[in-house]
């Protein structure tokens, strides 16, 4: 493979959960820039109608990413009034959950118990499955955290269960990886600009950004380290290897645009689990 999975910053258990939240609060300024919501529209429309499912069940969602955005946009289309989406995280933004549960008749709401991504369809200790939630697994810019190993467990449990999953990176690991180094400084300096664009704003994200520049920092080198942890699509064909049958079907590809983004496609075939059951 490709990729090579060097250490995140905001992935070690001991990271401060306000930190967490605001660097994943420019995380989501950086989907809205880059068009991720427009690409996921279309691919999550389309795994939606072709599993016959109006649940979504999204993981590693920090402060919620793209996936508000998207679900309003599709519930305007005909069909996708229903739509359900229920966020999850292994350590849950406490801030935007009471956020987003505290709306009342919302379609949307976030788990506030630890749910691990390599074990979504189980009950572990210390942290819950979503066996209990069927529809639509998705993974927005977090998949190149999961190891080799974790990562093809993702790919076996939802092939297993028939659930289907789109996972979606806005990450791009196709230059020489002497390259991708240069996104260190480019993306400090990123992180002062895209600030004031952060919501819900903070005291403490224009402390530790401009006076304390602590989040420019863990910005900089955890975005670094993202391009060289996503899976490519050959290094996806190698974690797929052996999964492939009849009645799943898995399609990856790249979408274009503002920036290069890699998706995967899990699908359950009806009409081969008709058949069969017939």
């Amino acid at each position: 493979m490709k990729r090579i999975h060097l250490f995140e910053i905001e992935d070690f258990s001991w990271f401060p959960g306000w930190l967490r939240a605001c660097m994943t609060r420019l995380i989501v300024v950086m989907h809205r820039a880059l068009g991720t919501r427009e690409a996921l529209v279309e691919l999550i429309a389309r795994a939606l109608k072709e599993s016959n499912t109006s649940n979504i069940v999204d993981l590693c969602s920090g402060s919620g990413g793209p996936m508000i955005d998207v679900v309003r946009i599709l519930r305007e289309k005909p069909g996708l009034e229903g739509i359900q989406l229920t966020l999850t995280d292994l350590y849950p933004s406490m801030e935007a959950a009471e956020l987003i549960n505290n709306q009342e008749g919302s379609n949307v709401s976030y788990r506030t118990s630890p749910v691990d991504a390599t074990k979504i369809d189980g009950e572990i200790a210390g942290s819950t499955g979503v066996a209990g939630l069927p529809g639509l697994r998705t993974m927005v810019s977090s998949f190149h955290h999961m190891r080799p190993d974790d990562a093809r467990k993702i790919l076996e449990s939802v092939q297993r269960s028939r659930q289907p999953i789109c996972i979606f990176e806005i990450s791009d690991n196709s230059h020489p990886l002497l390259l991708g180094w240069l996104a260190l400084p480019i993306n400090f300096v990123m992180c002062l600009l895209i600030t004031p664009l952060a919501r819900p704003m903070t005291v403490r994200q224009l402390v530790f950004t401009y006076i304390v520049p602590i989040i420019p920092l863990c910005f900089a080198w955890d975005g670094a380290v993202s391009n060289a942890r996503t899976y490519t699509l050959d290094d996806l064909d190698e974690l797929l290897s052996g999964l492939r049958d009849e009645e799943y079907r898995w399609e990856k590809g790249v979408i274009g645009g503002r920036a290069k983004k890699l998706y995967l496609l899990g699908i359950p075939n009806r009409e081969a689990g008709a058949s069969a059951s017939g």
